[in-house]
């Protein structure tokens, strides 16, 4: 299916948002402080926020965690499948959980659950994009980039199908068929 991407958020409003966030979380005076990437599309978010955090004045250990919900598909499910689990001892620390978008909770809930569960201290949750219209747990971000429309969203880590990770921005996906993207011809 061929699709046209417009662009939600471009790079310098996204490198602006990220600083601040950095400069959030470093006021909140995190103890012992790990920052876990929830892989794969927190990668360019999470790499971003810890050389802010950097910035700010804080020294993260950094972590992966690798669970899917999507697979190839567009919509996510109930069953979550950990790829790849957090290998440091979380016992007692404040965790910063990444992830790039928050949508029906699932997948980060059960992260959260899953690292208080081994001992953490604490689990913040920092997401690039909040959206709340999709949520199916309750479940909200400590931290939040931006709100996002209900719309599919790719780049800047997020992909449709594995495609679109490399872009600089968060776009929209906007089938070709779709009169929106009759309406952006010409811009």
């Amino acid at each position: 299916m061929a699709v046209t991407i417009n662009t939600l958020f471009d790079e310098d409003t996204i490198s602006t948002r990220v600083e601040d966030l950095a400069a959030e979380i470093a006021r909140s005076n995190p103890d012992n402080l790990l920052v876990v990437a929830v892989l794969k599309g927190s990668f360019i978010f999470a790499a971003d926020l810890v050389r802010a955090m950097h910035r700010a004045g804080l020294e993260p250990e950094m972590e992966f965690i690798h669970l899917s919900s999507y697979g190839a598909g567009t919509v996510g499910s109930e069953n979550i499948r950990i790829l790849r689990d957090v290998e440091s001892d979380v016992n007692g620390r404040d965790i910063i959980l990444v992830d790039d978008i928050l949508e029906s909770g699932r997948t980060l809930s059960f992260a959260c659950q899953r690292l208080l569960d081994r001992g953490a201290k604490s689990v913040r949750i920092a997401a690039l994009l909040d959206k709340p219209q999709s949520r199916k747990i309750s479940i909200s971000a400590d931290y939040i980039g931006f709100a996002c429309p209900d719309k599919f969203v790719v780049g800047y880590g997020m992909d449709m199908g594995h495609a679109w990770r490399q872009l600089p921005f968060i776009g929209y996906v906007v089938p070709e068929n779709d009169p929106e993207t009759r309406d952006n011809e010409g811009d």
